[in-house]
């Protein structure tokens, strides 16, 4: 008897090629893998569970970061705390030939988890995933004026930061 391989629908489909999008966002919030990895485990069972609920004319990808969103909002919520800072173990990026480019990203890393979790929400979905400022009022359930007001302050305080020399790791003089 022929064994029947499993099809996958066009909405499966296009929540599966969400996947590598929602990883890369959820380990910019949470700074760990694991938790990240959960992060997105929990926002595909609630939108399996609920999807349903999508309507076929709105973008799945902005959809599913609004489930992500209140899941990570519930989880600090929950955990009475802030997000995790993001830490150099957590993040792999492109590691580039000179000393210098790496002590700036950690530096700016360091700078992101110096704003407030509104503004580095924002700032990432801008940064990381190219959303436009209406899909990320869509996905935050704020007003569009909102998103452009957060950006503007996390980008300013960002340059502040940054300008002011915040320099977590300071080289030390050999002796």
């Amino acid at each position: 008897m022929p064994v029947e391989t499993p099809t996958i629908d066009g909405d499966s489909a296009r929540m599966v090629a969400c996947i590598p999008r929602l990883r890369r966002y959820a380990r910019a919030l949470v700074g760990e893998h694991a938790a990240a990895d959960d992060l997105v485990q929990d926002t595909f069972e609630r939108a399996w569970a609920r999807r349903r609920t999508w309507r076929r004319d709105g973008d799945m990808r902005a959809w599913l970061f609004g489930i992500m969103h209140n899941l990570y909002v519930d989880q600090r919520r929950r955990k009475g705390r802030a997000a995790s800072t993001l830490s150099d173990a957590g993040v792999d990026l492109p590691v580039r030939p000179t000393q210098t480019d790496n002590l700036e990203i950690r530096d700016l890393g360091a700078a992101l988890a110096l704003l407030s979790a509104e503004q580095r929400e924002i700032m990432l979905l801008v940064a990381l995933e190219d959303m436009p400022y209406d899909q990320i009022a869509v996905t935050l359930g704020i007003p569009t004026g909102t998103v452009m007001s957060r950006l503007s302050r996390g980008r300013e305080k960002l340059r502040l930061l940054m300008s002011e020399g915040l320099r977590p790791a300071a080289l030390k003089e050999a002796k």
